[in-house]
């Protein structure tokens, strides 16, 4: 009987069919006849950035400064954003500036274009930098200031171009500006019409050094404390000219052709501390120094002193100078300093700030 059994067994044995591994779906089927579906990956959807800011071709751009300096470009580029605060553009070659290169930038601060080669800047170019504050225009070609340049500027620096005449109308209604660099221009000597500066309510800095002018320009704003006329033809120093500088703290005119300091032109700057007169033509010390209360720094090397009195820097009194005096240059005038008194120095701070030397002629 066993047998019989065993024998049975191994026939339905060999009637099954192969074993076959069933899947984790084939569980969840409700239907057992139907064939499993293929599981199916579910579709990713990427997400659309949006799109950033441009930048420039060939520039760097970060946050909102954009830097297209040094690359040889001849216009200014296309693209730039329109949040732009800084925008660099020197050592470039750009040749002109259009109407429109700056038509979107209502929100730029700084603008700068210095060493290219421009030459003209349109009338409207730029009308729409309601917030620019700081303008660089030095070393181009410009031969006349731009027109309409934005109210909002502090800061305008445009030395080293062809610029020949300052106009009355050139910075009218600036009275933010607090710096102004017009220096190594070839103004001629009525190169600065008078009232230029009139609307200049704010400027405490004006340098226009190297230039070809013969006289301090007329109507210098009363809030000036630092005048930088060095380099020029400027022959003498007249009190109409320094008239209403009453916080003028630092006057410079060297390498000038001063001869004459007229009596009472130091009155008018009663707070003046630094005076630059140095490699000019004075054949005397600038009267009124004596008198002056603030002032501590003199320069008057380089000139053709021959004589220094025992009154011309100090006043008769100890106690009428505000401020003692903290530099004194006398060298390489023709003054025998041997025969200067010590009194005559009775107002400097150190005896260290006295410079004096012999005289040479070349």
């Amino acid at each position: 009987m066993r047998s019989v059994c065993l024998s049975l067994l191994l026939v339905t044995a060999c009637w099954a069919l192969p074993f076959q591994q069933t899947g984790f779906l084939d569980f969840m089927m409700e239907d057992g006849s139907a064939e499993p579906e293929a599981p199916t990956s579910p579709k990713l959807e990427i997400p659309i950035m949006p799109e950033g800011p441009k930048c420039p071709f060939r520039c760097q751009c970060h946050l909102r400064v954009i830097q297209c300096s040094d690359l040889g470009l001849k216009e200014v580029p296309d693209e730039i954003p329109d949040d732009t605060t800084l925008l660099d553009l020197q050592n470039n070659k750009i040749t002109e500036i259009k109407e429109n290169d700056f038509k979107n930038l209502r929100g730029l601060h700084v603008l700068i274009l210095v060493n290219n080669k421009i030459t003209t800047i349109h009338a409207k170019a730029l009308s729409p930098l309601i917030k620019l504050q700081r303008l660089y225009l030095s070393k181009n070609m410009l031969k006349e200031m731009p027109a309409n340049m934005p109210k909002s500027l502090q800061e305008l620096r445009a030395h080293e171009n062809e610029i020949t005449k300052i106009k009355k109308a050139s910075f009218q209604g600036m009275s933010h500006v607090i710096v102004m660099e017009l220096g190594s221009n070839p103004l001629k000597s009525a190169g600065i019409e008078a009232g230029a500066f009139a609307d200049l309510k704010r400027v405490s800095y004006i340098r226009i050094a190297d230039t070809n002018i013969t006289e301090i320009p007329k109507g210098l704003p009363s809030s000036l404390s630092e005048l930088h006329l060095d380099g020029n033809k400027i022959t003498k120093v007249t009190a109409d000219r320094l008239n209403g500088l009453k916080n003028l703290a630092k006057l410079g005119l060297s390498y000038n052709e001063v001869s004459l300091v007229e009596n009472g032109s130091l009155a008018n700057v009663p707070h003046l501390r630094e005076l630059h007169l140095d490699n000019n033509a004075l054949t005397n010390v600038p009267p009124g120094l004596s008198e002056h209360k603030y002032i501590q720094v003199v320069y008057l090397h380089a000139n053709k002193i021959a004589a220094v009195g025992t009154e011309d820097f100090c006043p008769p009194g100890f106690n009428t100078k505000k401020a003692m005096y903290s530099g004194i240059s006398l060298f390489s005038n023709p003054v025998p300093y041997w025969e200067v008194q010590p009194i005559t120095f009775r107002c400097i701070f150190d005896r260290s700030a006295i410079q004096l030397g012999n005289y040479r002629k070349k």
